[in-house]
């Protein structure tokens, strides 16, 4: 085993709608070591999604410690917070998040047009992710021109443009056959 990458010490995570806090996190500690592949899972409703917003970066805990290689990210300004996002955290989003009017290849290029990759650079890497997943002969394609599961391989592949160091996925192969899960998954 590796040492711990990411921490979670006593996180909560509580909602307020109006007067009435809905506790989604309740006093969360995990240590997950470096290298590792962990799964998360619950029923509908049980925080799982907002935990790995939590780690990610999209959301603040409540109380408690989030640390990433030892920094604590709970702390962060929200201009660190969004380096620490696009530097080191790759995202898989349920809903894919793909920017309708961009190519598959343009939509994977996004995060690495952030980080300052020089154009070419940034589209052969582009490219090869999505030949990689099974889409080389559907690069230029708008998310509206591909199935759900071409959809999802397109957003893996945005996830892991910039070779994050952490990538979180929620449910990842939801909408994938067999196959296609499989290669996600290698």
């Amino acid at each position: 085993m590796g040492r711990a990458f990411i921490e979670l010490d006593n996180v909560w995570k509580i909602y307020r709608v109006g007067v009435i806090d809905y506790p989604a996190l309740r006093g969360v500690s995990l240590s997950i070591d470096t290298g590792s592949f962990v799964s998360i899972v619950g029923p509908s409703g049980s925080g799982k999604s907002t935990l790995l917003h939590l780690i990610g970066g999209l959301d603040r805990p409540t109380r408690g410690e989030i640390r990433v290689s030892g920094q604590s990210i709970s702390s962060l300004s929200d201009n660190r917070l969004a380096e620490y996002r696009n530097k080191t955290v790759g995202f898989v989003f349920q809903q894919y998040n793909l920017i309708p009017y961009l190519s598959a290849i343009e939509n994977v290029e996004i995060p690495m047009i952030v980080s300052g990759v020089p154009p070419k650079q940034r589209r052969e890497k582009a490219r090869r992710l999505l030949e990689e997943l099974g889409l080389g002969d559907k690069i230029w394609k708008k998310p509206l021109e591909l199935s759900g599961g071409e959809q999802q391989r397109v957003a893996i592949a945005r996830a892991l443009a910039n070779d994050p160091g952490i990538v979180l996925a929620d449910e990842p192969t939801g909408n994938l056959d067999g196959a296609s899960a499989k290669v996600v998954v290698d």
